[in-house]
């Protein structure tokens, strides 16, 4: 298992991308599991998201090919983009995740961490851009819009990232230098806590609400990451 996504609409849904190709779906909480790739290009499904604001639409990378969209729970696939192009190489996407906010085509932007660093494109599969201040989708049609404030670190990789659905302009993503946070779309980030930071996750109902791997220590914070505590696991 080399991805994996939830929705909080379907609270017994698990999504897994496969490390030697293709999509398995769980309606049961893991208990059983259905193939789901007709159609789907094959090689390891480095990410997979679930779309904000539709449970049955699922998104999944595909190591040196794309970025593949299903419009019926995995039931069929169709690629949906190129990978993004950054510092002068196509980069395979580590991590997805759908974004519900009013600057993209429908409301909804996905977000990708590469190795390079972080990216978005709309959900019209336009083209692939960085995240900037402003009127994105005026951006998006010029090519012209001021960087990003207080971006993350410059190449460094985004390992995980995690949207609040009940807010949905607030990120977490995860690096190798700690969790970071970002209140306005990924414009500008705070570094939240130091440590390797892995995997990043943000509750339903409750943006402040977050738990991370760091140091390859389980550790929640109730306060939008001003503070954490390890969990232990028995």
């Amino acid at each position: 298992m080399a991805s994996i996504a939830t929705h909080p609409a379907r609270p017994g849904r698990l999504l897994a991308g496969l490390a030697h190709g293709g999509v398995a779906v769980s309606n049961d909480g893991g208990a059983t599991w259905t193939a789901r790739s007709e159609g789907l290009a094959s090689g390891e499904v480095t990410a997979l998201a679930v779309a904000a604001g539709n449970p049955d639409m699922f998104y999944a990378a595909i190591r040196g090919d794309g970025l593949w969209k299903s419009e019926d729970a995995g039931a069929t696939w169709a690629l949906a983009m190129d990978r993004p192009w950054l510092d002068e190489a196509e980069r395979d996407p580590l991590t997805l995740a759908s974004v519900d906010l009013e600057t993209g085509m429908g409301g909804i932007w996905i977000y990708a961490g590469t190795e390079k660093g972080l990216t978005r494109v709309p959900d019209c599969f336009c083209r692939w851009q960085d995240v900037q201040p402003g009127n994105a989708m005026d951006a998006l049609v010029t090519g012209d819009a001021p960087p990003a404030e207080a971006p993350l670190p410059a190449n460094e990789p985004v390992l995980s990232l995690a949207s609040a659905l009940t807010t949905p302009s607030t990120l977490y993503a995860a690096l190798p230098s700690g969790v970071w946070a970002s209140q306005d779309g990924g414009v500008i980030w705070s570094h939240k806590a130091k440590g390797q930071g892995r995997a990043v996750a943000v509750h339903p109902r409750d943006e402040n609400h977050v738990s991370a791997l760091l140091d390859g220590t389980l550790k929640l914070s109730r306060d939008a990451g001003a503070t954490w505590t390890a969990i232990t696991v028995a």
